[in-house]
């Protein structure tokens, strides 16, 4: 085989490697992009079969973006700082943190730190000390300002 016809291999083989792993589950392209740079794939390969792939719609980081935060909404709310967080730990690019959050989650988070504050004392049958909570809905990315709104609206803001 002469070097062009390798060269061709390999492309192919770093874009059905990238169409395999999106067929298993929704990929950002920095995922995906590490992903064959682990596996060998020089970087002007990676980056010819993520555009290609992007070109045909089947990369989209903002359509990631949507389906990873929808995912962990799920799973009970977060607050903006968490899911941005979790957002960027994972790949997605700023633009794509920045319209999904604006898209999936309200700038006034007191309504979803409320409910998550509920789920949490439900799950201890309401015996927690405030700043046990407090420290839950901040691992969770609540703003201070709805902490103390779910603080205040289950009668435990101002005790220790």
């Amino acid at each position: 085989m002469s070097d062009g016809a390798d060269e061709r291999q390999r492309r192919a083989s770093a874009y059905e490697r990238a169409v395999a792993l999106l067929a298993q589950r929704t990929h950002f392209r920095a995922q995906l992009a590490a992903k064959l740079a682990k596996r060998g794939y020089p970087a002007g390969e990676v980056e010819e079969a993520l555009d290609r792939l992007a070109g045909h719609g089947y990369l989209d980081d903002r359509r990631a973006a949507r389906e990873y935060a929808e995912g962990r909404l799920a799973r009970g709310p977060l607050g903006r700082r968490r899911l941005a967080a979790d957002l960027a730990r994972q790949g997605a690019p700023p633009a794509a943190v920045d319209a999904v959050l604006d898209e999936l989650l309200p700038e006034d988070d007191r309504a979803a730190a409320r409910q998550a504050a509920e789920a949490w004392l439900a799950r201890r049958r309401g015996a927690a000390k405030p700043d046990a909570l407090a420290r839950h809905l901040e691992g969770r990315g609540f703003s201070p300002r709805a902490i103390w709104a779910a603080l205040e609206s289950h009668g435990l803001a101002g005790e220790r």
